[in-house]
Order: C-alpha cells, then structure tokens, then sequence
C-alpha cells in the first residue's frame, strides 16, 4: 500500500510542474493518465486507486483553471524550453516509479519463493518424523510406503530417517527390503553409515545369517566405513552364540588392535568373549578374559560378574559363584534380579531347594523383588522334590503380590498333587486358576486325569476328556494313553479299543507307547492272533520301536513255551532297533 501512496504524491507532483505549459498541457496530462492508469490498474487493490484517481483528476482540474489563466498571460517565446524539461521532468518521473515497481515485483516473487521453500522443508521434516515414528510403532508397511512415495517426488529422506527404516525391517526379519533400500542408498544417496550396516549385520546375526553378516562387515571397506566397536560387538556375540568361539576370537583380538573406542566398549566386548567361553565349556579362558580386564585397569560393571556368576553355576560350580557374588557387594554392586535368580536355578537343579528358598529370602530382606521367573524355578524345584505344600505357599505368595502365574506354574503344584493321589487339592488350584483368568489347557487336564486314574476313578476321567472337548481343546496322545492304559488295567478291553478308534479319528496318531499298552491286554487276555496284527502295524508304522512291545510278547511266547516265535522276535528286535 506504501508504494501506491508514494506513486500517487509523485504523479500530483508531476501534474503540477506540467501545468506550466500552454499548448502541450492536454497531451501530456492525457499521456499521464494512461500511464498511470495502466500501473495503477496492475495491482489488485482497486478501490484505492479509484479514490487516488479522483483526487489526481480533482487536482489536475484545479491546476488547469489556474494555468489557463496564467497562460493567458503568459509569454509564447517559453514554451518550447517549458515543454522540454516538462519531458524530461516526466520520463525522470516514470522511469523511478518504474524502477519502483520493478522491485517491489522481486520483492513479492522473493517473499513467494521463501514461503515456498519453507513449506517444502516443513513437509518433509514432517513426511521424515512419520517415518520415524511408525517405525518404532512397527507400522513398517505404511513406512515403507509414505518412504517410497518421497522418493517417487524426488525428495530424499536423511540418513537418520533411513536407518530407522532399515532398523525395523531388521528386526521384523524382512532382511531383503532392508538391503534393498542399502543398495538404494549407495545410488542415489544419502551414503550409508557405520549405523547403517549394524542394523543389517544385527538383522542377519538374528536370523542366523552369520555368513551373510560377514559378508557385509567385509563390504564396509569397500565403501569407505570404518567398523565400529559396535559392529564388533554384534559380530563376536552372533559367533560365539553359535558355538564359534575360535573365529570370535580372531575377530576379537583383530580388532582389539584398531582401538576404535576403548573403555566401556573394550568392557562389553570381553564380557560377550567371557559369557561364550562359559557357554562352550571353556572355564579355563573364561576366566582368561576376566584377568586381562583386571590387569588391564577396565573397571568391571554388574554384568561382567552376573556373567561369571553365571558361568561357575552353569559348571554346577556354586560354592565359586557365592563367592564372586560377595566379591560383587564388596565392590559396592548390589546383586540384581538376574544373580539371584541365576543361584536360584542353579540350587534347584541340584535339588538344594532348602538353600534356593533361602537366596529368596535373602533377596527380600535386600529390597530385590523376585519376578516370575524366580517364582517358578522355586516351585518347580519343591514339586520335583514332592514339597507340594511349600510350593503351594510359594503360589500365595506370588498371588498376594499381584503376579499372575502363567500356566505351567499352576501346572506343576496339580500334577504334584495329582501324583500324591490329593486330588481334592488338585481340583482346588485348578478352580483357583479359573477365578484369577488363567484358562487350563491341555497339560492341566493331563495332569487333572492322571490324580483321577491313579484314584482309581477310570469314569471321572473319562468325564474330565469330555469336558476338555466342550472347552474346545483337542486330546493328544498322553490324554489317550492314560485313559487306554487305565482300561487295559482294569480289564475293559472293548473300551480301550473303543479309544483307539476315537484317537484314530480325531487325528492324533498312536505312538509306541499306545501300542505296548493294547500288546499287554491282549496279552493278558490270550489273544494272540490280535497282538500279532496290532505288532506287524507298529512295525509297518515307521515309529522308532524300543525294547518293551518286543519283550512283552516274548514274555507271552516263553510262558506258551513257543521258543521258535521268541527267536524271530529276537532276530526283528536286532533288525528294529538302531545300531
């Protein structure tokens, strides 16, 4: 709006000096006009420039009356020098104006193409944040996408924003896509970094590419990438995971040499070199690892001794681990979950479970909180040890501190339970585990039908795989030998067969131990001719045989003192069984 205003001064300037001439006056003022007009007309606010307009013509029309009397008296010998300088008074006048209005056009254009950048800048900090973020919500098919639609508009998203991209591809198993977009990057940019190639080499080490990770750690030179300490990581955990301690350690101390970042690093490095030692059985360079970091001044953390702690328990050494976990609390590392949960397991596998609930108690009274996994070593340990009760206040426990117990747990205190024939208490923990929303399966039927058949009660057991369908579970071959074999036992011979028919035509298959149990009824019975069919077809049935359906009929044919159908069992059972 300045502009017009200023425009508008200088033309009333212009009109005045003008004035001074007598007969060019009407031409000039009819060129102003259009002149003007013409500028004024070009921009967009119109009704200004009416009402400028209207005062222009209101002045020129004043200043015309007055000129007009002046050059009635004026001298006629002027007017060639006054038409003169009003020309060159007008062009000076046009001429910056125009100039004027030729930088207020670039200043314009300028304002424009700035918006313009700015915008395209806003969108792809804004198309790159998505990515990013759908990435970590692992919504990688609409990232891929929303990446593929920037590249198609020729906008390339930063390196940042790729690696995350080639992160979660990683991660998902979708290792194709992810190289594809490495290979896009070495094209059309931007470069590939040190980042880069980690999240791929992690994504084979995931899926057990350890070959094809190497192939891309040997790459890197090739494009100018210096691995990290990282990579290195990645690497020697990958190979020593897969029992390649050797080849860990070749890579371990090449690359020892280079110093990529020393300190920590060095740290997780040795630490990774120590837990595969202990994981191949190599006590002995285990510990190597461990003396070098000692001597070597690299301040150990809470991971390099739950790793050694680990270690000593894994070679059922735990009298060492204790002694490394009060080397921890003299160092002022306070045990974690892990150490103690790592001592826990180790005592119960050696059936020490008195011990084992004493670590617990020790773990409490340091302000440590047992998680599920402790839980479940501890009861499992007591039930193997037909500590039932113990472990079934060890469930309370875990009730009253709001940790729900996943199936197995409840599981286990059943078949305990169920194998010291209380099933009345079995019944109880199943109804218990209904009430908190833990659903039974499979294996906590399996257990409930086994505390009824050992009771005796052939018909509740029946009622309780009835009760498995209506729940929409599928009896598997335990369930179906357990209930053949409490048949077999009891003499129901029609309804063992009646199971066998049952479990052929839900479409669990019988194993070796279905038809030893049919061989021993048979048997029992006397009929033969049955148990030699039902033996051809386990023979013909492609199962892996043992011994016990050959010696249950070679058992029957001693007793029937048929010695020549004993020694051609003798001579399939050496044909049958692997050498």
């Amino acid at each position: 709006m300045q502009p017009l205003l200023l425009v508008s001064e200088e033309s009333q300037f212009l009109i005045r000096i003008l004035n001074g001439s007598f007969q060019t006056l009407n031409i000039i003022k009819d060129r102003v006009f259009h002149a003007f007009g013409d500028l004024f007309c070009s921009k967009a606010n119109l009704d200004v420039i009416d009402t400028r307009q209207d005062n222009v013509v209101q002045s020129v029309n004043r200043e015309e009356q007055g000129s007009n009397d002046w050059s009635s008296k004026g001298n006629n010998s002027n007017l060639e020098g006054d038409s003169r300088v009003g020309f060159n008074v007008l062009d000076a006048m046009l001429k910056h104006s125009l100039d004027r209005l030729k930088c207020m056009r670039e200043r314009v254009s300028s304002a424009e193409a700035g918006i313009s950048n700015c915008n395209l800048e806003i969108n792809f900090n804004r198309d790159s944040y998505v990515i990013r973020a759908m990435c970590l919500d692992g919504k990688l098919g609409a990232a891929l996408s929303l990446w593929c639609n920037m590249i198609q508009h020729s906008i390339i998203p930063d390196g940042i924003t790729h690696n995350y991209l080639i992160n979660g591809l990683c991660k998902k198993g979708e290792l194709e896509k992810a190289e594809w977009i490495v290979r896009g990057m070495l094209y059309r940019g931007p470069s590939p970094t040190c980042a880069t190639y980690n999240s791929l080499i992690r994504g084979y080490c995931l899926m057990n590419g350890v070959d094809k990770a190497l192939n891309t750690f040997s790459t890197m030179a090739n494009h100018g990438i210096i691995p990290s300490r990282v990579t290195c990581n990645i690497l020697v955990h990958a190979l020593c995971k897969k029992g390649l301690v050797e080849e860990a350690k070749k890579l371990f101390h090449k690359l020892l040499s280079k110093n990529h970042d020393g300190g920590s690093s060095d740290l997780i490095t040795s630490t990774i070199m120590m837990d595969g030692c202990f994981k191949n059985g190599d006590t002995d360079q285990a510990l190597a690892f461990w003396e070098r970091m000692l001597k070597e001044g690299i301040k150990v953390d809470k991971v390099s001794y739950n790793v050694v702690v680990h270690g000593f328990c894994m070679s059922h050494d735990v009298g060492t681990a204790y002694k490394y976990c009060c080397e921890m609390l003299k160092l002022g590392f306070l045990p974690d979950v892990y150490s103690y949960n790592t001592l826990v397991g180790a005592l119960c596998k050696k059936g020490k479970t008195s011990d084992a609930c004493y670590i617990y108690d020790v773990m409490t009274r340091m302000g440590v909180t047992p998680d599920q996994i402790t839980y479940k070593m501890i009861i499992q340990g007591l039930c193997i040890n037909r500590e039932i009760d113990r472990a079934g206040c060890f469930l309370e426990y875990m009730l009253q501190k709001s940790i729900i117990p996943e199936p197995l747990v409840w599981n286990v205190i059943i078949d305990g339970y169920g194998r010291c024939g209380d099933i009345e208490k079995a019944s109880y923990i199943r109804d218990k585990m209904v009430a908190f929303d833990v659903l039974p399966n499979i294996f906590t039927y399996n257990a409930l039908i086994y505390a009824q058949i050992k009771s005796g009660n052939l018909f509740a057991a029946q009622s309780l795989e009835k009760e498995m369908l209506l729940c929409g579970l599928t009896p598997d071959s335990v369930t179906y030998n357990l209930l053949i074999g409490a048949a077999c036992n009891l003499g129901l011979i029609h309804s063992a067969l009646q199971l066998h028919d049952q479990m052929l035509r839900k479409g669990c298959q019988p194993d070796v131990i279905t038809y030893s149990k049919l061989l021993k009824v048979f048997c029992l019975q006397g009929m033969m001719k049955e148990a030699d069919k039902l033996f051809g077809k386990l023979l013909a049935s492609g199962l892996a045989v043992d011994h016990v359906p050959f010696l249950i009929l070679m058992k029957r044919y001693c007793r029937m003192r048929e010695f020549d159908k004993v020694f051609d069992l003798y001579q399939k059972w050496l044909v049958a069984m692997p050498r």
